[in-house]
């Protein structure tokens, strides 16, 4: 084949590839989410321990995180001091451990056509977090489209068919948790000029969500799990399910290294239409046209917020492109004067 032809096989190439990590992590996170209703849900496994089920998933993924930074070396570690682990990395770490706390407790209480649509107003509170921490900037255009947002997950609620109001502010809390803990990694991380991967994320995190896991645990559940002897651990469900939760951090690590962290957004939409038919259709939750109205309003409005992240990304790059031009076109003029100042001399010498 000509060089044209391979070039062709080459971009086929990444295309398909870039396809088979999307669909890797839509997999990968939609058998999580799905797997932890099972566990969770009174109705199926029946084992309504949230804090019990992340602790697991927590001690797993830190145990071979370790595995794979020290002692296979599969990803080198962050240079990170005590005093910057305490002041950056432990606040982080309790963010996430009452986010994930939070949003495997509304599996007990919610469908999960429904967690979906509320997780619809991420894109809303990192942006109002990010504009009270001045991350972001105010504008009224963005400002009103976090406003179609909410309108659309308010009546998306409104026709839920099972709504929980209990679950609604676990999942709610879940939200405003993980939205903050994005905020932040950018404040006291990504300002600092570390950045870190899924698996160093884990590495330092995990152990810090376990110990602060480990508080709301010996008060809530352990009394609870002491009570029911009955109760044995089944290696087979919590070991496949820590995988597959461990698994995903790969398949994000994976996705947006390859690709990016929008195409992660994009892949997202898809897996929760996707999240939602399943739950209608094999899990049989009741979804009312009333929530796919709503819903459907909430995803015009994060797909028109994708949109405008990427037209601002592009914007910047193309700025930045442009100022390394001029910069490039400065040195060859500066260098240009140089040598013509150079063979001037050497003239005026010769006469």
């Amino acid at each position: 084949m000509g060089k044209g032809g391979s070039l062709s096989d080459g971009v086929i190439k990444k295309i398909l590839l870039s396809y088979t990590y999307v669909a890797i992590w839509i997999f990968l996170s939609f058998t999580v989410i799905v797997y932890n209703k099972y566990i969770l849900d009174k109705k199926m496994y029946n084992w309504p321990f949230p804090i019990s089920l992340t602790m697991i998933h927590m001690s797993f993924c830190a145990t071979l995180a370790f595995l794979l930074i020290k002692v296979f070396k599969f990803v080198e570690p962050v240079t990170m001091s005590r005093d910057l682990y305490f002041s950056s990395v432990v606040p982080i770490g309790a963010l996430y451990s009452l986010s994930l706390w939070l949003s495997n407790s509304a599996y007990i209480y919610l469908s999960v056509s429904f967690i979906q649509m509320l997780k619809a107003l991420m894109p809303v509170a990192v942006y109002s977090i990010g504009v009270m921490f001045k991350k972001e900037s105010f504008k009224s255009d963005t400002m009103c489209n976090m406003v179609s947002i909410s309108v659309g997950v308010a009546i998306a609620a409104y026709g839920e068919a099972k709504f929980d109001s209990w679950g609604v502010v676990l999942q709610l809390g879940a939200v405003a948790f993980e939205a903050t803990r994005l905020v932040m990694i950018q404040i006291l991380l990504t300002s600092k000029g570390i950045t870190l991967n899924p698996i160093t994320s884990l590495y330092y995190v995990a152990p810090c969500c376990l110990v602060f896991l480990l508080v709301p645990w010996i008060f809530v559940e352990l009394p609870i799990l002491r009570e029911t002897s009955s109760f044995h651990f089944d290696f087979v469900i919590f070991g496949t399910n820590s995988l597959c939760a461990f698994a995903l951090n790969l398949a994000v690590f994976l996705l947006v290294g390859k690709t990016s962290a929008l195409t992660m957004n994009v892949a997202g939409v898809v897996k929760d239409w996707l999240l939602i038919a399943f739950s209608w259709s094999v899990i049989k939750d009741t979804v009312t046209p009333i929530n796919l109205f709503g819903y459907g309003l909430a995803f015009l409005g994060v797909a028109y917020y994708n949109h405008s992240k990427l037209q601002a990304l592009k914007a910047k790059e193309a700025q930045k492109k442009a100022q390394q031009a001029d910069e490039e076109s400065g040195k060859l003029l500066e260098e240009r004067d140089g040598d013509g100042g150079g063979s001037t001399k050497r003239n005026e010498s010769q006469d």
